[in-house]
């Protein structure tokens, strides 16, 4: 079995021919700034992504090393009616409701430290054997659109997206009607040797004994965390028989769902360990700092007869399908966005046109558009006037010093580097948004040039206990739209979904971001590389997988600063909600800069980016 591929590529520093680099006096990072001639087509890139070589090391120099880099001491930008730091979707959406609100005569400049707009929500493509396959690196899917507020419905709507569409698009029964479900990969460094077996997730809400025992007797487990398992999943039993409701849901507050099932539930440590992380994607965590609540909210065994009487009202507001899915996720949000913005850099009107078209970003930052985005541009330090009556953005491309002038100016950048590059954040807010810290993860895009080995296994996702980095991997999304087929037969390519979260069990939800953080940025392209073939091998080789052979490309999507923190029952107060946080605090507007992104909400969605951004353009239409 290899662990490295023979893949013929090209070896690129971020999108740029190392051999170009080797015969140039200029420096990488200074042949990357200078991409106007160099047509790099960032979806299309490789490798390393996410936050890239590249986007990171100047705002790190600033925050970690306390760097000073020189403010020009006169304007060489020019001067706009706003600036917005960040790319991402808030970012986006705060120039597009500028405009709107101001008209089009309105002059913007968006600034992103990163070589491709749309932040977290980041478009990956493949070329396999002619065919283009695109997937999603990042931001995933637009949840539950029917709750979203009167002024992100709106904006979707302004930009084209109409979500009832997906329910054509999306194809529900495309996993059901070819027989394919979840499996689970115990690996040998884990479990003495490689084994593939049914998930049990389907048991998770009760079901017949002798059913649940003939999954779980299949687990490599001994037999006393066997019976253990069996018992948890298939006993109706209310653990805390003594509490009423209100006491029950207290305490379900105050104990993490780990320690719950193996006090209260006689779970065992290799069946707390194998839940522990079985929905570690959703919140970036495993269930070892997430409350037995949140346990009862997610659906875990164990919480299904404790009589609280909240799962309906509870799943009323989330009653949509989880279908509202590009094929390259919510990239599509930003790419429609940018479309709005400037059409001539991306062509077409529709959603469905939208799929295959290709961004044009030589057309991103025209001298003769009153909007634009400039790429690879890292804000350093952004500050008032003399005057009070503009905002001064200091920024770094490519090894130079810059300074633009803003009438007003919008933070929609990661939250946690505002109190750096901005001086005049006032003590109390900056100890509001040190409050909480993003949640690092890692999207992984694997291209394969068939789909044979999931079919002969009849599985089309596996979650992988103990992982050493890749947790679970799976087929994309179905979804056929605007003339992009989602793989029809085993015997085409398609793109393969892992993901990995850097968490530390056994540690608080912010202890394990922290540390997952600098574990993330120190793991290099060949241990990812490694793992990615050892487990996929591991899992499919009875399938008839072959690493070297089926693999055709592999897109690792690094976000050490992920997912918005979410406010957590286990540790947080009780008070803190989307209406009353510290993020309330964090988001206070100074003078003639607001901050947007969706840290700035607490909710790490689509909506709650827009809504910060609604939020910060309302704040200076104000000013």
């Amino acid at each position: 079995m290899t662990d490295k591929l023979n893949i013929s590529r090209r070896d690129f520093f971020n999108g740029i021919a190392l051999s170009v680099v080797a015969g140039s006096s200029l420096s990488p990072l200074e042949l990357l700034a200078q991409d106007k001639g160099n047509k790099v087509y960032p979806p299309g890139l490789t490798g390393l992504r996410g936050s890239h070589p590249g986007s990171f090391e100047v705002a790190h120099a600033v925050a970690w090393g306390g760097t000073k880099f020189p403010r020009p001491a006169s304007q060489t930008d020019d001067t706009y009616d706003l600036v917005v730091v960040g790319g991402g979707i808030s970012g986006l959406s705060a120039a597009h409701l500028y405009r709107q609100r101001v008209g089009p005569d309105a002059r913007i400049l968006v600034l992103d430290n990163h070589d491709d707009f749309g932040g977290h929500a980041k478009r990956n493509e493949f070329d396999v054997d002619g065919q283009k396959l695109i997937c999603y690196g990042g931001s995933q899917s637009i949840d539950t659109p029917g709750s979203y507020s009167a002024v992100a419905s709106q904006l979707l709507k302004d930009v084209a997206i109409d979500t009832q569409k997906f329910y054509g698009y999306y194809d529900r029964d495309f996993y059901r009607e070819r027989k394919l479900g979840s499996g689970v990969y115990f690996s040998k460094e884990k479990y003495a040797a490689d084994s593939v077996q049914p998930s049990i997730s389907q048991f998770f809400g009760g079901g017949d004994r002798d059913e649940i025992a003939k999954i779980v007797n299949t687990y490599p487990m001994s037999d006393e965390s066997r019976q253990s398992f069996v018992r948890l999943l298939s006993e109706q039993k209310d653990y805390l028989p003594d509490m009423n409701r209100e006491q029950k849901i207290a305490f379900m507050k105050s104990i993490s769902y780990t320690d719950f099932i193996k006090r209260y539930a006689g779970a065992t440590d290799e069946v707390v360990v194998f839940l522990r992380d079985i929905q570690l994607g959703f919140w970036g965590f495993g269930f070892d700092a997430l409350s037995a609540k949140e346990g009862h909210r997610q659906g875990m065994p164990g919480t299904f007869h404790m009589e609280l009487d909240e799962v309906a009202a509870e799943s009323s507001a989330k009653d949509e399908p989880y279908i509202f899915h590009f094929p390259d996720g919510n990239a599509g949000v930003a790419r429609s966005i940018v479309r709005k913005l400037l059409p001539e850099a991306v062509p077409g009107t529709s959603m469905e046109d939208l799929v295959l078209a290709r961004v044009d970003y030589g057309h991103l930052d025209d001298e003769s558009s009153n909007t634009r985005i400039r790429l690879n541009s890292t804000a350093v330090n952004v500050q008032h006037t003399a005057d009070e009556k503009s905002v001064d953005v200091t920024y770094v491309r490519g090894g130079k010093t810059y300074r633009v002038r803003g009438k007003h100016a919008v933070l929609a950048c990661y939250n946690n580097i505002i109190p750096h590059i901005c001086p005049e954040v006032p003590a109390t807010q900056r100890a509001a948004i040190a409050e909480v810290t993003k949640v690092p993860l890692v999207y992984i895009s694997i291209a394969v040039r068939n789909w044979k080995a999931f079919a002969n296994l009849g599985y089309q996702r596996f979650y992988i206990p103990q992982p050493s980095l890749m947790y679970s991997f799976s087929m994309d999304f179905p979804v056929s739209m605007g003339g992009y087929q989602f793989t029809q037969s085993s015997d085409q390519p398609t793109v393969i979904h892992g993901t990995y979260l850097p968490t530390v069990p056994g540690l608080t939800e912010r202890e394990q971001h922290v540390q997952g953080r600098r574990k993330l940025y120190e793991i290099t392209w060949d241990e990812f590389e490694r793992d990615i073939v050892r487990q996929m091998s591991g899992a499919l080789e009875g399938g008839g997988f072959e690493a070297d052979r089926d693999i055709a490309g592999i897109t690792v999507n690094r976000w050490p600063h992920g997912y918005a923190y979410m406010y957590n029952d286990l540790y947080d107060p009780p008070e803190w909600t989307l209406s009353h946080g510290p993020h309330i605090q964090g988001a206070a507007q100074i003078g003639r800069i607001s901050i947007a992104n969706s840290d700035a909400s607490a909710n790490a969605y689509v909506n709650g980016a827009i809504d910060a951004a609604d939020r910060a353009v309302q704040e200076q239409l104000k000013s």
